[in-house]
């Protein structure tokens, strides 16, 4: 029974790890693309999509609380991996 239990924990922690470090890539890219470092066109566009062009305030802000979001994800992750 306790076997399943670590088991458990070690799922949801690698979910949450995997989870933070996609969360974490996608708020760099948009802090890059925020800051003009880097210049992509939308992918999977739904509206009247416009490639960032130049900075953008708005995308460098949330690029860094998604990368924050990312980070403490793969942080929490991580330490209940190794508790």
């Amino acid at each position: 029974m306790e076997n399943r239990n670590i088991h458990t924990w070690n799922t949801k922690a690698t979910v949450l790890t995997i989870f933070g470090v996609i969360v974490a890539l996608l708020g760099m890219l948009w802090v890059v693309q925020g800051l003009g470092i880097i210049q992509i066109d939308p992918i999977l566009c739904v509206g009247d999509c416009e490639p960032i062009t130049g900075k953008s305030v708005r995308w460098t802000v949330v690029g860094a609380i998604t990368l924050f979001v990312g980070s403490v994800s793969v942080w929490a992750g991580l330490k209940r991996v190794n508790p």
